[in-house]
Order: structure tokens, then sequence, then C-alpha cells
């Protein structure tokens, strides 16, 4: 098979994709809309676990959903399958794997080494499990709060 004819392929499956994302997405989103019976506090928490479980889920999908849709406007201008960081042509294996993969397996690790990824553009992650843990309950005392009388 040609790399043509697997692009082709790739090109198929992307949008196979992209078409079931969207459609978990909207029907996320409806789920999330509808309002719901809550019973007693134990229930409103297993709801409030739930929304945030699925916002999570949403936000990752989402994601997914960008980087194929990226991907398919690679395919329609001819840039597809060239890594974005070195401009050296993608593995076909790594198409395979990972058809929405801006990058070759070189500059994947170089980029995760530096600690990201392609995508976050320069953005640094690693503050902020540093500033979840400073806003711990243990750090707020009545003096913090503010109230009227």
């Amino acid at each position: 098979m040609t790399r043509k004819d697997t692009l082709l392929r790739l090109h198929q499956k992307l949008e196979e994709k992209r078409d079931e994302l969207r459609r978990l997405i909207s029907l996320e989103r409806e789920w999330g809309e509808k309002p719901r019976d809550v019973g007693d506090i134990g229930d409103e928490a297993l709801d409030d676990s739930e929304k945030e479980l699925n916002s999570q889920l949403e936000a990752f999908e989402c994601r997914e959903l960008a980087q194929i849709e990226r991907a398919l406007e690679l395919i329609r201008t001819g840039r597809y399958g060239a890594c974005e960081a070195c401009r050296k042509s993608i593995p076909i294996e790594r198409l395979r794997a990972l058809p929405f993969t801006p990058l070759c397996i070189r500059c994947q690790q170089q980029a995760e080494e530096a600690g990201g990824t392609f995508d976050d553009a320069g953005v640094s992650w690693e503050g902020a499990c540093d500033f979840e843990g400073r806003m711990s309950d243990a750090d707020v005392s009545l003096g913090d709060l503010q109230y009227e009388d």
C-alpha cells in the first residue's frame, strides 16, 4: 500500500472519529443540562462528582476533537504527515497509531522532556499543583473570611 493510500484511509478514520466525538460531546452537554431530582446531601454530592467527571471527560474529548480537526485541515492543505517541529516526514506507523499527531517521535520526546507537549505552546503546568496545595482548607483562618454583622 502506498503512502497516499494510507493517508486516504487515515483521513477517513479521522473523519469518523471526529463525527463520533461531536456526537458524544453533544449528548454529554444535553445530559448535563437536564435538571435532576436531588434527594439528600449524599445524592447531591454524587451528582456533583458525576458532573465534574463528565466535565473533565468533555474537556478531554474537546481537545482530541480540536487535534483531529487540525489534522483534517493539514490534510486539506497538503501538509499532513510532516512534523510541525522539524518538518521531516512522520512515519506511517506513528500516524496509524496516533493519526492526529503533529510531531514525529523524536520531537514529541523532546517536547515531553522539556515539560510539556507541542500543543501546550510553552505553557508550564508545573505550578498548578503547587497552587492547588496552597489553597487547602487548612490555610484558611477565620480572619481570612469576610462577613457582615
